[in-house]
């Protein structure tokens, strides 16, 4: 099944409640934190997480684009979040180990992604704990930037290592995606696809919502 993940970094914070009413369907709510060190931009915190955790029951697909992941775990988790995404180029291997370990332990979900410019191996190690794996399809930091195709084949990558080791374990992908993005992306194997501008763009979210699950 593909699901849809409508990033809020693109809502119109004025009024966010209707935006993210607006993507109810969706399967997950993406939620960008950005600290203008690890990304050169800045997004938001916890403090919006439980806010956003208080007004809707979807499933909140926090993909932390943060220095030292490992320092706030315990708040992402505990404002809400039910996917803790952190990325690879974040932490050490040995403490990539010790924040995966952490977010499972408050039983949620723990992904680990990528930039484009690093190579995919280096999320082989991790593949059998995680529950999710997020490909970066631009460079992090910023909405409305376009797809990079190259990263079709890191895609297909991990596509064939999950299906040959039987895991478990989503292949998320976040930049660039609409109608015709998706596609490319679903055929090399994704199974969720991060939507901001695109989405918070369309009039008709709810009928994007099913045009992305089908393209």
């Amino acid at each position: 099944m593909i699901k849809i993940a409508p990033s809020i970094l693109s809502a119109d914070f004025t009024k966010l409640g209707c935006d993210i009413e607006s993507v109810r369907t969706a399967d997950y709510l993406h939620f960008d934190v950005m600290d203008g060190v690890f990304v050169h931009n800045l997004s938001f915190g916890f403090p919006v997480l439980e806010s956003v955790r208080k007004f809707t029951d979807m499933t909140l697909d926090v993909h932390l684009m943060i220095k030292s992941p490992s320092r706030y775990i315990d708040d992402f988790a505990k404002a809400g979040g039910d996917i803790i995404t952190f990325h690879v180029e974040a932490e050490t291997p040995e403490i990539i180990h010790k924040v995966i370990n952490k977010i499972h332990k408050h039983g949620k979900k723990a992904g680990l992604s990528v930039k484009p410019e690093t190579q995919v191996d280096v999320l082989f190690p991790y593949l059998d704990l995680l529950d999710i794996v997020l490909v970066m399809t631009v460079e992090p930091g910023y909405g409305g930037q376009e797809f990079q195709s190259a990263m079709l084949s890191k895609i297909s990558v991990l596509r064939d290592l999950i299906n040959s080791r039987g895991l478990n374990c989503e292949l998320e992908v976040d930049g660039g995606i609409n109608f015709e993005t998706a596609k490319l992306c679903i055929e090399a194997g994704a199974n969720v696809l991060v939507a901001g501008s695109d989405m918070f763009n369309s009039a008709d979210r709810a009928a994007h919502i099913e045009e992305l699950r089908n393209p």
